[in-house]
């Protein structure tokens, strides 16, 4: 078990920003697919993400390897269909990701309002689960 650092020690260090999701591809395809969690085709997904098919195939590589998503390849009326769908390691990752950017949005939220003029950070606000 990790020990607590002593007072303001690696505050801002944010050691759950998994570099794995934090690029932003991989943090689209991820989105994507804990919005459908029953999966989605590569066709669909390249169009959620914009992304090119070369681009697309390397990012889900890279999340396959991490076991974040699996990829499953089917036929639907004789043609080829391949199917994307984040893990439950994948899903638990991602969620813990984004409480790590919630944090993140919380401290520079408190940091801006104790140094900005009054009023101009009013609509910087931390989300709330």
């Amino acid at each position: 078990m990790k020990s607590k650092p002593s007072s303001d020690e690696g505050r801002f260090a944010y050691e759950g920003l998994d570099r794995v999701i934090h690029e932003r591809a991989r943090l689209s395809v991820l989105t994507s697919l804990i919005t459908h969690p029953k999966g989605v085709t590569f066709g669909d997904l390249k169009q959620l993400c914009s992304l090119t098919d070369g681009n697309l195939n390397r990012h889900l590589r890279v999340l396959e390897e991490a076991e974040m998503v699996e990829i499953v390849k089917d036929y639907d009326r004789n043609r080829p269909q391949t199917i994307c769908r984040i893990t439950a390691s994948g899903q638990k990752r991602y969620l813990e990701y984004l409480e790590t950017l919630e944090q993140v949005v919380r401290d520079a939220a408190r940091g801006a309002r104790d140094t900005a003029t009054p009023g101009l950070l009013q609509t910087v606000t931390p989300f709330k689960a």
